[in-house]
């Protein structure tokens, strides 16, 4: 039931999707650790937003699964809930980037954390694999 969180599946829908994302890397803003978002629309109908941020944490969550992967896929699982709310957020509160992944045919998630990058690619909010350190090629 995409219209719960996102209103419609056309394309108001797909703008709502794009906004749950760009919120999250404006909320790293409004926390003080990022000073950019870039988002870009490719002509193949690809979108790609990123920030200068912290990044989503990669290291084993409690499920023992990484906690990028838990914040893909888990409502609630994201930096919006618990001890380490921002003090200012927009979007769904925690929710938006499970949400928007569900809801794509393909998903794919680069974090810079600590140095270290690392991805990992969905289908319909499912991973195709675990979280994958980045190689440079």
């Amino acid at each position: 039931r995409p219209g719960m969180y996102i209103g419609s599946t056309d394309t108001r829908g797909l703008h709502e999707c794009v906004r749950e994302i760009v919120d999250n890397s404006v909320d790293e803003s409004f926390a003080g650790t990022a000073t950019n978002v870039w988002v870009y629309i490719h002509n193949d109908g690809f979108i790609t937003i990123r920030d200068n941020g912290r990044g989503i944490p990669t290291d084993k969550h409690k499920s023992g699964k990484s906690a990028l992967e838990v914040t893909m896929t888990k409502l609630h699982a994201g930096g919006k809930f618990g001890g380490g709310a921002y003090k200012v957020s927009g979007g769904l509160h925690g929710v938006g980037a499970a949400v928007v992944n569900a809801l794509s045919t393909y998903f794919r998630v680069i974090v810079l954390r600590d140095g270290v990058a690392y991805y990992q690619e969905y289908s319909k909010g499912e991973p195709k694999k675990d979280v994958q350190k980045a190689t440079q090629e």
